[in-house]
């Protein structure tokens, strides 16, 4: 059976402890999926100027944040890997002539497992992480997923984790959405209905209060999406499934693309 890929906002990493309107809808939804055959992650906290993929047969749990409760420090998700899977998503972008890169022994980053772990809280389905570029062209992340959508008929769950809105200066104590974060979200929103890549591409000049919504030192976490919208070029749906938001500047939504 083919399978849907999603855009998942990860917000902040207290979301592994929390129980909310967003952490309930992703446990729905890890149930709602079964169990997949694995899982391929571009995770916005792994920023590469190459393509690089993880390709431990077991991982680690990174803790890769500071200042949170010490709990946050003792959870783990010991989801296996499977290299077998890495060399098929390497074969997928060799056969694109991408340049890549396998990575041994860096485990899971937050950005992969605190969602997963909501999602599939039994940590028995493998999983391969993969880089993103904030640096590349919109389409050319684009093209980069397109490279993998042939994963999605083979029993694979791919994932873009990141934060459409995600502006961790500007945090207030509050949940309750800046305007302007109402307005990016609204205006990402129109475009992905539409499947407008045009405007999705040239999102950095289209969009209104972009610099608050995607700041410069903070692009990695939008381009997930990118990435994900390509696993899903042939069908070219896309359908909100959550919207909420942290601390009024992190938005958490996801998106499911087919």
């Amino acid at each position: 059976m083919k399978l849907p890929a999603f855009f998942i906002a990860h917000g902040s990493p207290l979301l592994a402890l929390e129980d909310n309107e967003y952490t309930r809808f992703l446990e729905r939804l890890g149930s709602d999926l079964g169990k997949p055959r694995g899982i391929v992650v571009f995770s916005a906290h792994w920023d590469s100027p190459q393509q690089l993929i993880t390709v431990d047969a077991q991982h680690e749990t990174q803790h890769d944040f500071y200042g949170f409760p010490e709990e946050m420090y003792k959870l783990a998700y010991p989801a296996p890997g499977d290299p077998a899977l890495s060399s098929r998503v390497s074969a997928l972008f060799k056969d694109s002539n991408l340049c890549h890169q396998p990575i041994l022994g860096r485990g899971l980053d937050h950005g992969v497992w605190v969602i997963l772990k909501k999602m599939f809280p039994q940590a028995d389905i493998p999983v391969v992480a993969l880089s993103v570029d904030s640096m590349r062209s919109p389409e050319e992340q684009y093209n980069i997923g397109r490279m993998l959508a042939p994963l999605r008929d083979e029993g694979i769950l791919l994932i873009g984790s990141g934060g459409l809105v995600h502006n961790l200066r500007l945090l207030k104590q509050d949940d309750q959405p800046e305007p302007w974060a109402l307005d990016f979200d609204a205006w990402i929103a129109e475009r992905l209905e539409a499947w407008d890549l045009a405007s999705l591409f040239a999102f950095e000049k289209q969009a209104p209060h972009v610099r608050e919504a995607v700041p410069t030192y903070g692009k990695e976490h939008f381009v997930p999406l990118f990435y994900v919208m390509g696993t899903a070029d042939e069908g070219r749906r896309a359908q909100l499934m959550i919207q909420a938001y942290q601390y009024g500047t992190l938005s958490l939504n996801c998106w499911m693309v087919d």
